[in-house]
């Protein structure tokens, strides 16, 4: 009982968009597509929703073709956006809601929660063009869920959203999968994903590189991460002596060292107490979804937390 997602291939003209992507999302979950932009994430989005029809392969959700679902089991919202711009906020959320059968009193009531939740109640009135681009992303999340969807499929929904806006979306992912709901959402920013997402799978140039949970994806490079503060921290020579480590943050507050497969990583603390002064912390951890994905698949701006490398062709 899941939404499977087997084989998919799809062509457009010389470019392989897809090529046999398959991952699996239990119910309940809030799962993460990761991938620069042009890997491939639209196109699976598109074709699970059937507006587009796959060369090859299938779409399931609990044991049936997804298409054979009625269209209130999902709800989908779009990177690029779909208002109505010159409609006044709260006369849109009821007429979409009212077109997978929700009654207008219910929508109404249930869309004032959500703008009052979001803290933009006072835009009920508003025409959609005469809000900022974070409060339009919340209206068309609010359209997105105000149907109650079994699965809620977003692309890309939090481009562009500044911190507070980005906790209340992520408070609303979380509200959803304590419902019960399942949610999928694409995403470049691999930090957001890794503070939500149960499970995840990494897209690139259409191919799956690794998929599960978050936990086992972590730990597919086989490595382990410490971190470590001394007080001679910025002296790291203490560190050269050390077989199967590699230093990957040099820091004031603390260094943070890879450890090779099947090397201990007690040896980092044992070295620090014996050449690096006072140990003020340690901690052993698993790569975060970032080092994941430079280990699978090329270079991250960590500046802009955004995945490089990315083809030309959006797909």
């Amino acid at each position: 009982m899941a939404l499977v997602i087997d084989g998919l291939r799809k062509r457009f003209g010389e470019v392989q968009a897809l090529d046999g992507v398959s991952f699996v999302v239990r119910p309940g979950q809030v799962f993460g597509f990761l991938g620069a932009n042009g890997a491939g994430k639209t196109t699976t989005m598109r074709i699970v929703l059937g507006f587009q029809r796959a060369d090859e392969g299938a779409v399931t959700w609990q044991d049936l073709p997804a298409a054979s679902w009625p269209r209130r089991t999902w709800g989908y919202m779009p990177e690029e956006r779909g208002l109505y711009p010159r409609m006044p906020v709260l006369d849109q959320l009821v007429y979409f809601a009212s077109l997978y059968g929700v009654p207008r009193a219910a929508a109404r009531a249930e869309a004032m929660r959500w703008l009052a939740r979001f803290r933009i109640e006072e835009f009920a009135d508003r025409k959609a063009d005469s809000l900022s681009k974070g409060n339009q992303q919340k209206v068309q999340y609010i359209a997105t869920i105000l149907h109650d969807p079994e699965v809620i499929l977003m692309d890309e929904p939090f481009s562009g959203l500044d911190p507070v806006n980005v906790a209340l979306l992520k408070s609303a992912f979380l509200e959803m999968r304590e419902r019960g709901r399942t949610v999928v959402f694409s995403t470049h920013q691999l930090d957001q994903a890794e503070e939500l997402c149960d499970a995840v799978a990494i897209i690139d140039h259409g191919r799956i590189v690794t998929a599960g949970p978050t936990r086992e994806v972590k730990r597919s490079t086989g490595h382990q991460v410490v971190r470590v503060a001394t007080s001679v921290d910025g002296d790291l020579r203490w560190l050269q002596s050390l077989p199967h480590v590699t230093v990957t943050r040099p820091g004031r507050d603390y260094t943070e060292v890879r450890v090779d497969t099947g090397s201990d990583p007690q040896a980092v603390l044992q070295a620090a107490m014996e050449h690096g002064g006072d140990v003020l912390r340690f901690e052993v951890a698993d790569p975060s979804l970032e080092e994941v994905f430079v280990t699978r698949v090329g270079a991250i701006d960590t500046d802009e937390r955004t995945l490089a490398g990315a083809p030309e062709v959006r797909a």
